[in-house]
C-alpha cells in the first residue's frame, strides 16, 4: 500500500525505511531485550546511541572541532530565550526580521537583553530579504540572529551573511530549523546554529544547538542549570534526561542521509541535489500557470516551505479536499498568511512533488 504524501510543516514526515527500521526495533534494539524508549539514558545502549548520532551529525554538517553539538529540549522557541540568556551578557543583541518566526525570537529575547533592529523585510510583507549592505548592525552587538528559513513565509537565505565582511566581529546566530541537513552550513561564518528537529531530522521533543566554544561559559546568572550551554556540554547533553527517542530516530535520519546518492553525489550533497530539482519542479511550475501565485521574491524562495495561492480562496476548501482524495495531505497555508503550503523536506520524493503538480494541474484545468 503506497502511503499518502505528507506536506506537512512539522512535525514533519519522516524517511519511511526509517520508520520502518525503528518498528523493527521497537520492542528489542539489537538484541539488548529492551525499546530505545525503555533504555537508561547513561546505559551503555544508549550512550552507543548517542555517540553514534553526534558523530553522524557532524560528519553531515562537516561541523569543525570548534563547535559543540548539544541535544537539548524545548524546541527553537525556548532557544529564542536561551540563547540570549547564554550570549547576550545583559548586553545588546542584534536581531534581523524576515518573517513570524524571528519575530517572535526578536520579542522573546527582549526579556534578557537590549534588542536592536538590524533589518527588516515587514515593508515587503516578508516576501524580500534585505539586502546585507543595508544592514545596521551595533557597534557592540553581542551577536546577531537570523532565522535562515522563515517556514510560514517561505523567504530563505541561500547564503548565510559575512558579518566580517559587514564590519562586525559579533557572531552570527542562526535559527536553522526548517532547512538543517538539507543543504551544507558554512561554519567559518556561524557562531551558533539551532533547530528544532521536527521538520527535518526527526519528530517534536529534541532541539540541536550547535555553538562555537569560546561563546560558553558567560550564561546570565538567571539561566536555568539544564539550558546553561556550558553545564549541558559538560555533561554529554546529559545532564538531565534527554529525549532518547527523538535523539534516537535522529541518528536513524542520519544514517539515511549518508546513504542517499542522486547520480556520482552521496550524503548531504545527493540531498541538496534533490532539494533544489523539487523546488524547481514546483515553482517553474507555479510560475507559468497562469493560476496559481507565489509572491516571494525570486533570490530567497525557500527550497522547504512553499506558499502558494488560488485566484481565489472561495477555491481553498475544494483544493484541500481534492488534495486530500488524491493522497496530498496537510497543504493548507499558515492562518497568519492563508493559501497553501507545500513542504518539501528531505523525506518528501521528487515523486511527490510531481504528484502534487499534476493535481494542481488537473484542478487549475478545471476551475480556471
Amino acid at each position: 500500500m503506497t502511503r499518502p504524501f505528507n506536506f506537512s510543516a512539522g512535525p514533519a514526515a519522516l524517511p519511511e525505511e526509517v520508520l520502518q527500521q525503528a518498528a523493527s526495533e521497537m520492542l528489542d534494539w539489537h538484541g539488548s531485550g529492551m525499546g530505545v524508549m525503555e533504555m537508561s539514558h547513561r546505559g551503555k545502549e544508549f550512550t552507543a546511541i548517542a555517540h553514534q548520532a553526534e558523530a553522524d551529525l557532524r560528519a553531515i554538517l562537516a561541523v569543525p572541532a570548534t563547535h559543540k553539538i548539544l541535544f537539548m529540549q524545548g524546541g527553537a522557541i525556548a532557544e529564542n530565550a536561551i540563547v540570549p540568556m547564554n550570549l547576550s551578557r545583559g548586553g545588546r543583541a542584534d536581531y534581523v526580521i524576515t518573517g513570524s518566526w524571528s519575530q517572535k525570537s526578536a520579542k522573546e529575547a527582549h526579556k534578557y537583553c537590549e534588542v536592536h533592529l538590524a533589518a527588516s523585510n515587514a515593508a515587503d510583507h516578508h516576501t524580500t530579504l534585505p539586502d546585507y549592505g543595508s544592514w545596521q548592525i551595533s557597534d557592540n552587538a553581542a551577536y546577531v540572529h537570523v532565522c535562515s528559513n522563515e517556514t510560514i513565509h517561505g523567504v530563505e537565505m541561500h547564503e548565510l551573511p559575512d558579518l566580517a565582511a559587514l564590519g562586525t566581529q559579533a557572531p552570527l546566530v542562526i535559527d536553522c530549523s526548517s532547512h538543517i541537513v538539507s543543504r551544507p552550513i558554512d561554519w567559518s561564518r556561524v557562531g551558533l546554529a539551532y533547530a528544532g528537529a521536527q521538520k527535518n531530522i526527526g519528530p517534536a521533543g529534541l532541539t540541536l544547538v550547535i555553538v562555537r566554544e569560546d561563546l560558553i561559559g558567560h550564561a546570565l546568572p538567571i539561566t536555568p542549570s539544564a539550558f546553561d550551554y556550558q553545564i549541558v556540554a559538560d555533561n554529554g547533553s546529559m545532564y538531565n534526561t534527554p529525549p532518547t527517542y527523538p535523539w534516537y530516530l535522529a541518528g536513524l535520519v542520519f544514517q539515511w542521509i549518508q546513504r542517499q546518492r542522486e547520480g556520482e553525489l552521496t550524503g548531504l550533497a545527493a540531498i541538496e541535489a534533490r532539494n533544489v530539482a523539487k523546488a524547481k519542479l514546483f515553482y517553474d511550475y507555479v510560475d507559468a500557470s497562469g493560476f496559481y501565485v507565489n509572491k516571494v521574491a525570486g533570490n530567497c524562495r525557500s527550497r522547504m516551505n512553499i506558499p502558494f495561492f488560488l485566484p481565489s480562496d472561495d477555491l481553498n476548501d475544494a483544493f484541500l479536499s481534492g488534495a486530500k482524495d488524491a493522497g496530498l495531505l496537510q497543504l493548507k497555508g499558515h492562518k497568519s498568511v492563508g493559501g497553501m503550503r507545500a513542504s518539501i523536506y528531505n523525506a518528501m520524493p521528487l515523486a511527490g512533488v510531481q504528484a502534487l503538480v499534476d493535481y494542481m494541474k488537473t484542478f487549475a484545468a478545471r476551475h480556471g
